[in-house]
């Protein structure tokens, strides 16, 4: 199985799942794509080497240096989202980290907990979402469509044995 972007603590409850986006560009990554890119931009500049031209085109060369870099880190910083879902035999709680550092929580006594999957109707495909009382909330939207489908029968497994073994 490939690496999934999501990771439980314990198959005894309480049951912990952390779940987090990916991450395609890891910290040498970026700064090796950014000197790659200063490089590249650069070699315009070889032409025209000593001539006033230079310095008309250096602040925009550098001015989409920077923005390069600062889509990059925005992009990093976006990626800071995290979703952890706790699931013990009398309460299921989902917390979510998102980005801005603002939390969102919702809980539900996993009896009555159903997990849903909506394979076209959602945001995304194969969309998650667990419904308890009164609310459903997604889970994991940032997930693939084809690890969202793992997570759902992981998941589903997991509530159905913590149920059948607390009754």
């Amino acid at each position: 199985m490939p690496d999934m972007p999501y990771r439980w603590s314990s198959t005894e409850p309480p049951q912990r799942l952390e779940l987090w986006p990916h991450r395609s560009l890891p910290p040498q990554g970026f700064a090796t794509f950014i000197i790659v890119t200063a490089c590249m931009l650069l070699i315009p500049l070889l032409a025209v080497l000593g001539s006033p031209v230079l310095w008309g085109l250096l602040p925009f060369l550098g001015g989409a240096l920077w923005a390069i870099w600062y889509a990059l880190r925005r992009s990093d910083a976006d990626g800071a989202l995290r979703e952890d879902l706790t699931l013990a035999a009398d309460t299921m709680e989902l917390v979510r980290c998102n980005p801005r550092g603002d939390q969102q929580s919702w809980q539900a006594n996993p009896y009555w907990v159903r997990v849903e999957m909506h394979a076209t109707g959602g945001p995304v495909a194969n969309y998650l979402t667990l419904k308890g009382g009164d609310r459903a909330v997604e889970l994991g939207a940032f997930l693939s469509p084809e690890e969202r489908a793992a997570l759902f029968a992981e998941l589903q497994d997991r509530l159905r044995a913590l149920n059948r073994n607390a009754h």
